[in-house]
């Protein structure tokens, strides 16, 4: 029954790393650091949750661009934030996505990312790295 509540834990990281990396908030860092603190799990396996639930959160949200793409214009829809990842990400392209784990700015960068049909292979390996090194942070901070 214990091994069933500490894969409970990681599950609910995932969960919170995936929604975090949505257009709703949330709080994965929190949950990473207290799973850490309770030094049941391999902080690494953790790393790699966190980091998995939050790339696939980002590609959600990428999808979300490339589909309001096609169906409504730029200037008639996205607000003035969206609007303003949608030129940086226009000027740096894919090395934008390495800021994608940023709170708000992030998940604007990856949407500006679908909208602009950047290069989905190397856009999710700069949004996973982006993401791995954040979570990596939390766990040189709580280990």
């Amino acid at each position: 029954m214990e091994l069933f509540f500490e894969n409970l834990g990681v599950l609910g990281l995932f969960l919170s790393a995936f929604i975090s990396s949505t257009v709703a908030p949330g709080g994965s860092e929190a949950v990473l650091a207290y799973l850490v603190v309770d030094g049941h799990h391999n902080v690494w396996v953790l790393v790699a949750v966190a980091s998995l639930g939050n790339t696939l959160g980002a590609l959600t949200t990428w999808w979300l661009g490339a589909w309001a793409s096609v169906k409504f214009p730029v200037s008639k829809v996205l607000s003035a934030r969206q609007q303003k990842a949608i030129g940086t990400v226009k000027k740096w392209g894919v090395l934008a996505l390495l800021f994608s784990w940023l709170p708000v700015v992030g998940d604007g960068l990856c949407f500006a990312a679908g909208w602009l049909r950047l290069p989905l292979l190397s856009g999710v390996i700069a949004i996973a790295v982006g993401k791995i090194a954040r979570y990596s942070f939390v766990v040189f901070l709580f280990e």
